[in-house]
C-alpha cells in the first residue's frame, strides 16, 4: 500500500506529464516552435504517466478485479512501448527525409508503430472501463482520457486537428487525475487494500 506522501509524489508526477503533453500539443499547433529541448522531452509524457496510472491501480484498481489488472497490464506496457514511439517520432524521424520515413514504416518499425499504438487504445479502454467501475476517480476525467486516446493511438490514419484534440484531451484529464489523486491521497493511502 502507498503512503499519502507517494501518492501526492505519484500526482506530481501526472502534472509533469500533462505539462509535457501540452508542450507536445504546443509544438505540433506551432504556437512553441519545435526545439531540440521540446524533441527531447516529448518521451517523458509517457514516463511520468507511468506513475499516475500505477498509484491509480493501487489506489483504485485493485477492487475492480481482474478487468482492472488486464487494463492496468496493457496500459502500462503500451505507455512504456509509447515512450520509444515518441523517441523515433521526435529524436529520429525528425531527422531524416520523408521517403526515408515512409520506408522504415513498411517494414518492422512500421509493426512495432502499429502495435504500440492498438495497444495503447486497447489498454486505456481496458483501464477506464475497470476504473469506471468503482468509486472515487472522476468519471468525466476518466471519458477525456479514453476519448483522447483514440486519436492519439489512431495518430497516423487521423488529421493533425484531431490528434491536436487528441493531446490536449490528454492533458485535461491527467490534470484532472492528477489533483483528484493529490486531494484523495491521505483518504486513499489509509483504504484496506
Amino acid at each position: 500500500m502507498l503512503t499519502a506522501r507517494l501518492y501526492r509524489l505519484t500526482a506530481v508526477a501526472g502534472l509533469a506529464s500533462a505539462a509535457v503533453l501540452l508542450v507536445n500539443t504546443a509544438k505540433r499547433a506551432e504556437v512553441i516552435p519545435t526545439t531540440d529541448a521540446t524533441q527531447l522531452i516529448a518521451p517523458l509524457a509517457q514516463v511520468f504517466a507511468l506513475a499516475l496510472v500505477t498509484a491509480l491501480f493501487v489506489a483504485y484498481g485493485r477492487s475492480s478485479g481482474l478487468l482492472s489488472t488486464i487494463g492496468f497490464a496493457l496500459n502500462f506496457v503500451a505507455l512504456a512501448a509509447l515512450v520509444g514511439v515518441e523517441f523515433v517520432i521526435n529524436l529520429v524521424f525528425a531527422h531524416l527525409p520523408n521517403p526515408t520515413i515512409a520506408e522504415l514504416r513498411t517494414g518492422p518499425l512500421g509493426i512495432a508503430l502499429t502495435v504500440a499504438s492498438v495497444l495503447f487504445l486497447v489498454g486505456t479502454w481496458t483501464f477506464v472501463a475497470a476504473l469506471w467501475r468503482v468509486p472515487g476517480p472522476p468519471r468525466p476525467a476518466l471519458a477525456l482520457y479514453a476519448v483522447g486516446s483514440v486519436p492519439v493511438a489512431l495518430r497516423a490514419a487521423v488529421p493533425e486537428a484531431a490528434l491536436q484534440v487528441g493531446l490536449l484531451l490528454l492533458t485535461i484529464s491527467v490534470t484532472w487525475l492528477a489533483i483528484h489523486l493529490w486531494r484523495n491521497a491521505d483518504r486513499v493511502s489509509s483504504a484496506p487494500a
